[in-house]
């Protein structure tokens, strides 16, 4: 549904009440005044387009989300951080896993309170703004001197100004700008119980930095993001060598002697379509001069397209990586991929499958997979899902890892 199409003149008319509000227009007032405005009543619809397209890739909008779209408008702003001071917001997600592997030793029947987060933040004026977000995963975090499976993260806290119409910076910790589901994984927003293996061995979701970046627009089509940031600390040594998920220092008193730089466009100028693409590059990846790892360079492209009922996901990505330790581990390159095709049968009930192929460092990290499943939406933001998956390792080493087996979850976003 073109739904931004199907608003547009109730959206003019909106704009134009907004201007005459904010702009304050009378004879008096000269021509660079209100070109000022303009340029910022400009920058207020793509930011509202953008919110819509998105809107619009994941379902039919409600009415309540069309009133809270007039709202902001006829408010002079875009987003819950024009709208009020300090805001609060969150999501959850509880696992269940039912899987039979070809070893019996390594069969998983468990229940899980995978993620409880919860996001603030705060607006100090018209062009400066706070985000935050704090994650317990596994539900328990104790300091008992054993292992506990939980831990506390602070994802994101950083710092965003607007530097003029089209161009912000933004400061302190902040996810990188990859992939799909770095950026947008509510559980709401996405289907199967478990996040794809793709984004999660090669793009090692959820990744976040700490840095400073720019991002902007050129038009509504194209956006782009460039940031410079702290890098990865990958193990060249044990059961984990050369492995990427390895390396996320989580901004823990991280080692920073080499920095990471990341560039990405990304393409929404067709009604349900958003492609991207992203260049990576870590200038030491272990943070060690001389141990065999030297450099990495992760290239990752996506589209992710919606036309009526009907979704496609589609995403690769590949790591290489060059030094004598890495090459000789046959770990330099290393690489995934995964197409998921769905159907939104009506505003409550989705289905899909998706098939991944993962080709990372360690012997259990080399596996293709079939999965199918379902999304159940009883209520805006809150979903529930079953999912059946099926996964054949590619190494003999790893065989008795195959398994087959379901899922069940539900979560929920605000």
């Amino acid at each position: 549904m073109r739904f931004f199409d199907q608003t547009k003149p109730g959206l003019i008319a909106m704009a134009l009440s907004a201007l005459l509000v904010t702009a304050n227009v009378n004879a008096e007032q000269d021509t660079d005044q209100l070109l000022e405005k303009l340029e910022q009543l400009q920058h207020q619809i793509d930011e509202l387009k953008a919110v819509l397209i998105e809107t619009r890739e994941q379902g039919t909008a409600t009415d309540a989300k069309v009133e809270a779209v007039a709202e902001v408008i006829e408010g002079g702003g875009i987003g819950p951080a024009r709208t009020q001071d300090t805001f609060l917001g969150g999501y959850g997600e509880l696992h269940y896993n039912n899987l039979s592997a070809v070893d019996s030793s390594r069969d998983l029947e468990q229940i899980d309170l995978h993620r409880f987060v919860m996001f603030m933040g705060h607006t100090f004026n018209d062009s400066a703004r706070f985000y935050s977000e704090l994650e317990v995963e596994h539900a328990l975090v104790a300091d008992t001197g054993g292992n506990t499976p939980g831990e506390v993260e602070l994802e994101q806290a950083y710092l965003e100004f607007d530097l003029k119409s089209r161009l912000h910076s933004r400061a302190g910790v902040f996810l990188v700008p990859v992939g799909i589901l770095n950026e947008t994984h509510e559980p709401d927003a996405f289907y199967g119980v478990e996040r794809n293996d793709v984004e999660n061995i090669i793009v090692p979701s959820t990744w976040w930095e700490a840095g400073a970046g720019l991002n902007g627009r050129f038009g509504s089509d194209w956006r782009w993001d460039l940031a410079l940031t702290s890098g990865l600390q990958i193990d060249t040594q044990g059961a984990n060598a050369f492995r990427v998920r390895s390396g996320r220092q989580k901004v823990a008193k991280a080692l920073a002697s080499e920095l990471a730089v990341t560039a990405r466009l990304v393409y929404a100028g067709v009604p349900g379509l958003k492609a991207g693409l992203t260049l990576h590059h870590q200038f030491d990846p272990s943070q060690v001069a001389d141990d065999g790892l030297d450099d990495g360079t992760l290239l990752e492209t996506h589209l992710d397209y919606r036309t009526g009922r009907f979704g496609l996901r589609a995403l690769f990505a590949q790591w290489d990586f060059s030094g004598e330790g890495v090459e000789d581990a046959a770990a330099e390159h290393q690489a995934g991929w995964y197409v998921e095709p769905s159907y939104r049968a009506h505003d409550k009930l989705g289905f899909y499958t998706r098939f991944e192929d993962v080709e990372g460092a360690r012997d259990s990290d080399q596996f293709d997979q079939w999965e199918f499943g379902l999304n159940y939406w009883p209520a805006p933001n809150v979903v529930l899902k079953f999912d059946y998956r099926d996964r054949s390792h590619d190494l003999e080493s790893a065989a008795g890892r195959d398994f087959d087996g379901f899922d069940l979850g539900l979560g929920y976003s605000f």
